[in-house]
Order: C-alpha cells, then structure tokens, then sequence
C-alpha cells in the first residue's frame, strides 16, 4: 500500500488542521496518522501526517497543489513517500558497537535506510564493511591535513548523495564549516546523559562522581561540541561495585539502542527543530516492523 507523509512547521493560528485535511480529503487521501504539537513558548505549531492515497494522488501533483494552501499560513512543509529509504553515511572510529548494530538493523530492515558508504579514520572495520557490499572511505585525520581530510568527507556525502551522516562514535571533531554546511543532517551518539559529563572520557567522569545511573545521548551536531539539539536518551543503573571499565561495557547496549532510535525518529519525519531543542514525535503503528526475523 502507497503511503505518503506530510510534515509542517508554522506559526500557531486557528484553522491549521482543518486546511490541512480538508485539502488531503480533496485529493483523495485517507489520513491514517496524525500528531501535532503547538508549543506555547515559541508560537510555532508542528505537524506530522501519514496518509495513503486511495485515488491515485501522485507526490508531486499533492506538493504543488498545497502550495496554495501553505502561503497564508507561512507553512514549511514537505511531503515524502514513506517506502523510500534515506541516503546515510556511517561515519566510526575504533568503537564499532554502534557500527554494527545499525548494519544489523539496515539488514533486516529495522531501520529501513540505505548506507551508502562508511567512513572511518582507522581500517579496523573495513572487512567487516566491504561483507556487508558497502563501500568503505578510510580518510585518515591529522591536525595537519583536517581541511583537506573534511574537503574528501564532503566529496563522499555529495557523491553518494547522502541526506544523513551519524558518527557512530567517529572521535574526531567536525569543523564549524562542516556542521554549518550540515546543520540538521549529522546525528551523534553521546557515551553520557548529557548535559553532565561532556568530553571525551565521561565514564570516568561518572565513576569518579559515584553516579548511580549512566547513559547516552543522540543529538544532533552542531558548532558547539555535545550542544546540539537532543533527539533521544536513556539511562542504565549502575552501583558502587562497579569499575570504569564496567561502566564503559554496560554503556555500549545504550548507546547503540538510543542512537538507532534517534536515527529511525529522524528518516520517519518525526523530528523537528525548535529552536536549540527538538519536537519528538511518537513513531506510527507499524513503522518498526521489520523485513526480515535474522
């Protein structure tokens, strides 16, 4: 079955659903989703609609028809087809849970997204990579050759034309220029529950503060290092009998489960920015159903 999805950010004002639905019933379209949030703060109203065109209704003639109806409200809006799967470069280091999860999850369908390279700073991972028939970039980073090392990541995002890059525990620090270029379009998993414990050693942090939970957090990459606007977390327990290096193992199964969450909230259109935080919304019914069982 056809389904599309419909996203809109606008300012708050009366009579924004009732267009919305009025013109998709028009077309000839069932909603068979619906979330909406109007943040009181901000004055700006999101938007997330799935629908299925049971007349035929094609992406294109349904995006330019809605023009009309935008205009008056100062919609941003865009329409997608949800089987499409989105473009992603992985980009990892020398910690390769993260790494391996998600070439599991794109496997069996999981996470329904098309890697369309890796790129890694070591070659610890390229077999691993080329058995999964993904093309694999090793670009090595130096204080010295960063420009030019950044200038070979930007040729790999244009060429593969990726829409998303997650550093899935790539240690290395993007330029302002790069996270500029991609505002919005590079996700990273944090190794803390951030705002606490920045940097590159949280774990040590949280055993030296004798922290009772550890977690990880999803955001996306902005010029501010682990500032971006945050798009998932949780936490795990932990006690007093447990070493750093416990710490770093039991963190490794969060990690991996909240950056794929906040990847899958991100290719099914249900993140929006607001401003330095986030609008979340709860995934639609069957959105997690998998291809394949293994």
């Amino acid at each position: 079955m056809t389904k599309f999805c419909l996203t809109v950010t606008c300012p708050s004002t009366r009579g924004i659903v009732a267009a919305i639905s009025t013109y998709l019933a028009a077309e000839g379209c069932n909603i068979t989703d619906s979330t909406q949030y109007d943040d009181p703060e901000t004055g700006n109203f999101f938007m997330r609609i799935s629908f299925t065109p049971e007349t035929g209704a094609a992406l294109t003639a349904l995006d330019e028809g809605f023009a009309g109806i935008a205009e008056p409200f100062g919609m941003t809006y865009a329409f997608h087809d949800e089987a499409e799967k989105m473009k992603v470069i992985i980009m990892v280091s020398r910690f390769g849970h993260c790494l391996n999860d998600l070439l599991y999850r794109a496997r069996i369908g999981a996470l329904p997204i098309e890697i369309v390279a890796v790129i890694s700073n070591h070659m610890d991972y390229q077999k691993v990579v080329v058995n999964h028939d993904i093309p694999f970039y090793r670009i090595k980073v130096t204080k010295e050759n960063k420009p030019e090392a950044e200038a070979a990541i930007t040729r790999v995002v244009e060429e593969t034309g990726a829409e998303l890059v997650v550093l899935a525990r790539y240690m290395q620090v993007l330029s302002d220029d790069l996270c500029r270029k991609m505002s919005g379009r590079i996700i990273n998993i944090h190794h803390s529950f951030l705002p606490s414990f920045k940097g590159a050693n949280p774990y040590k942090q949280a055993y030296e503060r004798g922290v009772k939970l550890i977690g990880a957090t999803s955001h996306y990459v902005t010029a501010d290092l682990d500032e971006g606007p945050i798009i998932e977390q949780d936490t795990i327990r932990v006690t007093h009998a447990q070493s750093a290096e416990d710490y770093v193992s039991l963190g490794r199964d969060v990690e991996a489960q909240v950056l794929a969450r906040a990847i899958h909230a991100h290719i099914r259109r249900r993140v929006f920015l607001n401003g330095d935080k986030t609008v979340v919304f709860p995934a639609s019914p069957g959105s997690y159903a998998s291809e394949l069982m293994g």
